[in-house]
């Protein structure tokens, strides 16, 4: 005997009443709905989520997992093996239920939070770049609009048990980038990230926390001040849904979202496994700028950052402009809020580049998802510019200084 189709979720008259009250850009209701039933199904990056929704949209990847759970036939959807959808829609059913996700709606609208989703406006674009792993939605406590400001931003991370050192560090990189225009994105932790955080509030500029748990939730509990002034001038912002409590797993996954948003992460101090060289890791495989802040050569708390300035490539950090550079800024002098910027092809070939070593023409395309031919224009302006160099062996950039 066949299977009957259960009843949807989304349309349980008392979720569809609690998912009105969400403040979203999200136009449609019952997409609307279906994002908020997904951000209480799915722990953050799991990829089976993201390939379903990518390819059937929320509402019917929602619809899909309901038939499985009720034991209707597994359809074949590209992307999504069935054996893997069949495992994910069990851990999936305790969190099926409409109740529960009405309750999250209802936690979500009291605290004054929004839901952003990708058919939404106001979507972060960068976070795309995660591909099946890109969260599902995001609840944004403060002005969602901040997080347009990531577009020029840098991520300032590091040790929650930071030195003198890294705190002073972070708060002086952090005041002179929001002052030249540069929004300052970090996990809202101890340490680095609470000393970037509160001098970019300082300097009356844009700060964005990406947090473990729920956007309404503060933790660490001391932060509590600290997240309110973020909210007030910036986004405390989590694809955990609201309530959700911060895990190992969850702070793990928080950190791509940092390296995703940012167009830059710097790594201030860190150390030998510090998380904050998790975040560097997602960076670097996001194809993202990397930089690393050095520190004292007795100091276990820098290991990290000379870890990555040693083995990974990572630039070395020691001023605000160094930071500006990464994100694209080359030309510091004068207004460095200025509508000069370099072409994106120029940007994609220089991230290609290393200042040690020498790489082909080959090569610079691959690393940059460009053509021969483009790459050999913007290779011959940045020679000109004297910002790269050439020789038998290939390319590479000019050290500066």
């Amino acid at each position: 005997m066949t299977a009957k189709r259960p009843p949807s979720v989304l349309d349980d008259p008392g979720l569809r009443a609690a998912a009105a009250r969400i403040s979203s850009p999200v136009e449609d209701p019952e997409g609307l709905a279906a994002r908020l039933a997904w951000s209480v199904l799915s722990e953050p990056g799991e990829a089976t989520a993201g390939a379903l929704i990518s390819e059937c949209g929320p509402a019917a990847a929602l619809r899909i997992v309901e038939d499985v759970v009720a034991g209707l036939p597994v359809p074949e959807i590209q992307g999504v093996l069935a054996r893997d959808l069949v495992d994910m829609s069990k851990r999936w059913q305790p969190r099926l239920h409409p109740p529960m996700i009405a309750d999250v709606a209802r936690a979500a609208a009291r605290s004054a939070l929004t839901l952003l989703a990708p058919e939404g406006a106001g979507w972060p674009a960068r976070v795309d770049d995660l591909g099946a792993h890109r969260p599902l939605a995001l609840w944004v406590r403060g002005d969602a609009a901040a997080l347009s400001s990531t577009e020029r931003s840098a991520a300032l991370v590091g040790a929650r048990a930071a030195t003198p050192y890294g705190e002073h560090v972070a708060g002086a990189l952090a005041a002179d980038l929001v002052d030249g225009g540069v929004a300052i994105v970090s996990g809202g932790a101890y340490g680095v990230d609470g000393a970037a955080h509160r001098a970019a509030l300082g300097a009356g500029g844009t700060t964005v926390a990406f947090v473990a748990g729920g956007a309404d939730r503060v933790y660490p509990a001391a932060h509590a001040n600290l997240f309110q002034r973020i909210a007030d001038q910036g986004a405390v912002v989590s694809e955990v849904a609201p309530g959700g409590p911060p895990t190992k797993w969850r702070f793990l996954q928080r950190n791509r979202l940092i390296a995703a948003a940012a167009a830059a992460t710097v790594v201030v101090e860190a150390g030998w496994r510090s998380g904050s060289l998790n975040t560097a890791g997602h960076a670097a495989a996001l194809g993202r700028p990397l930089g690393a802040v050095p520190g004292p050569v007795t100091s276990s708390t820098s290991e990290g950052c000379h870890r990555l300035l040693r083995e990974f490539d990572a630039t070395c950090i020691t001023r605000p402009t160094d930071v500006l550079e990464l994100i694209g800024d080359w030309d510091t002098g004068g207004d460095r809020r200025g509508e000069d910027r370099p072409h994106p092809d120029a940007i994609r070939v220089r991230d290609a580049l290393g200042v040690r070593a020498w790489r082909t023409l080959d090569d610079v395309a691959r690393r940059s998802g460009l053509s021969l031919a483009e790459v050999q224009a913007q290779l011959g302006l940045l020679a000109l510019e004297g910002r790269a160099e050439a020789s038998v062996d290939g390319w590479r950039l000019v050290r500066e200084g």
